[in-house]
């Protein structure tokens, strides 16, 4: 599956004249649709969910190759994601044509203490509450990458002066395991999506985004460490609410013929079959000790 992150990671790879190799992370090969080594793949997990918003990321030059990137989250939860690289002195053409299309309502995601009053909002315009006329679509602008590099995306960029600031008041803490950040409230990219569809009223979208990011998460970790995953755990439990789960060819046809196997059954078979798969390492053992490094 290619969405609008994986053609980007794809077309700046293309340009790359050396490999990327993510700062502290595992060296091994990686899946094409989720990034994580095979072992630990959980394409067969990636919710569908249908939204009225979009989302359009704003990425800075290596953020769509970092393996822990949550952009590519949304991309996989939000059908109507675009994805465009960011630099000072070029801006895509396909950027401004979206920015100007009438059936979308552009709001870009930053602190309001960074943009003038007038341009701040704390609420997204919603469809009911709106004439037919009017009747826009959402379209939340995340610019992704480190806190200053996103600064730098803010101030310039001229062709979002003209667009409102969504200015998110978060009642929660960042539950991102992934990177550190050296300011408190800062919140993963896919961590503001879901707060941005939150307020959108795409309840099931913002559930079901939060849940993919603790399983991406557990997927990560237990890769990093050489463990094992947890497919009966909390996060996996909460994914397959919005998920159409289906266990990998093999542990389908070997279920055919047997009377009422359950979905949840099936899904705990997959991922017997793909723990047991070989790795490309000796798995640890749950007690062993784990080192966490900055991927």
């Amino acid at each position: 599956m290619s969405h609008a992150v994986s053609l980007l990671r794809a077309a700046r790879l293309a340009r790359s004249a050396k490999p990327f190799l993510a700062r502290g992370g595992f060296k091994h090969e990686r899946c094409a649709g989720c990034r994580l080594v095979p072992s630990h793949c959980m394409c067969v997990l990636r919710p569908s969910v249908r939204t009225r918003a979009g989302v359009c990321l704003l990425m800075a030059d290596i953020e769509p190759l970092k393996p822990s990137n949550t952009g590519w989250l949304i991309a996989d939860v939000v059908a109507d994601t675009f994805a465009f690289g960011w630099a000072r002195t070029q801006t895509d053409p396909a950027l401004l044509i979206l920015l100007s299309d009438p059936q979308w309502q552009p709001y870009v995601v930053f602190p309001g203490e960074y943009a003038v009053p007038e341009r701040v909002v704390h609420s997204v315009q919603l469809a009911d509450t709106l004439g037919a006329e009017t009747d826009k679509r959402p379209l939340f602008i995340l610019l992704d990458g480190t806190w200053a590099e996103a600064r730098k995306m803010f101030g310039r960029s001229p062709y979002l002066d003209h667009l409102p600031v969504l200015s998110l008041q978060p009642d929660q803490i960042s539950q991102y395991k992934l990177r550190r950040s050296r300011r408190d409230g800062h919140f993963c990219t896919s961590e503001v999506a879901a707060m941005c569809l939150n307020l959108a009223a795409e309840h099931l979208a913002e559930q079901a985004l939060a849940a993919y990011l603790d399983v991406f998460t557990h997927h990560y970790l237990q890769a990093k460490n050489q463990l094992p995953i947890a497919w009966e755990g909390a996060a996996h439990q909460r994914l397959r609410e919005f998920s159409d789960l289906l266990p990998p060819r093999d542990v389908v046809e070997a279920s055919q013929g047997e009377i009422a196997v359950s979905p949840i059954n099936r899904f705990a078979a997959a991922g017997d079959r793909l723990n047991a798969a070989a790795a490309p390492w000796p798995l640890r053992s749950e007690g062993a000790a784990q080192r966490f490094r900055r991927p």
